[in-house]
């Protein structure tokens, strides 16, 4: 039986793509696990923003928006004449707004928001910004309408962003011993919620 010899530059030649094709099939199992965990977040995020989308027009419906359109006419227009009236600002950094009016029908589902946050937090002893961003994804709020605000008393701030079509609809979740404060405010079309200059409350409210 005769042995096949190959001159050493053929043979590093020949292992040479051998690793190269190793190498090819590694980055491309990375790639395809990388589109395969891309694929699943988006699908989570569109899953998450459809439950809430649904919870939202739920709310909607129970508060009756037809109920006082003269009321929410004029409100709407408060709200263009505030947003209107605020200047364009030169610096790339964000300038805090005023938060808008908010008509009937957003005060009354900003009432079952508050509701249904706080029965849900209700006894809990929330000492980080974490746990109430997971508590508040698990009543089907999107994670990217949950945004993270800095608090000097220690407390984790977060602020909802509620808002559907032209809403203006959003809310700020403070934790306090064995519960939550919600605050319901409007935030500005184009506007985040971050952005919304809100006057401090020292103490929870007493009802």
């Amino acid at each position: 039986m005769r042995s096949i010899f190959l001159p050493k530059s053929l043979l590093a030649a020949a292992l040479g793509g051998v690793v190269v094709l190793v190498g090819f099939g590694t980055q491309k199992a990375t790639a395809d696990q990388t589109s395969v965990v891309s694929t699943v977040a988006a699908t989570s995020d569109d899953d998450a923003e459809a439950r809430f989308l649904e919870m939202a027009d739920l709310i909607s419906q129970s508060c009756a928006p037809d109920v006082s359109r003269g009321v929410d006419a004029v409100a709407s227009a408060a709200v263009a004449e505030t947003t209107a009236a605020e200047p364009t600002p030169d610096s790339t950094l964000p300038v805090l707004v005023d938060p808008v009016p908010l008509t009937v029908a957003e005060e009354c589902a900003a009432q079952r928001h508050q509701l249904r946050i706080s029965r849900a937090f209700s006894g809990i002893d929330t000492a980080t910004y974490g746990e109430m961003r997971d508590k508040l994804t698990s009543l089907k709020y999107p994670a990217a309408r949950i945004h993270h605000m800095a608090d000097l008393s220690g407390e984790p701030v977060a602020r909802l962003d509620v808002r559907v079509g032209a809403e203006h609809l959003a809310l700020e979740v403070t934790g306090i011993d064995n519960g939550v404060m919600v605050e319901a405010f409007g935030a500005p079309e184009g506007v985040s919620v971050t952005e919304v200059r809100l006057e401090p409350q020292l103490d929870p409210p007493t009802s």
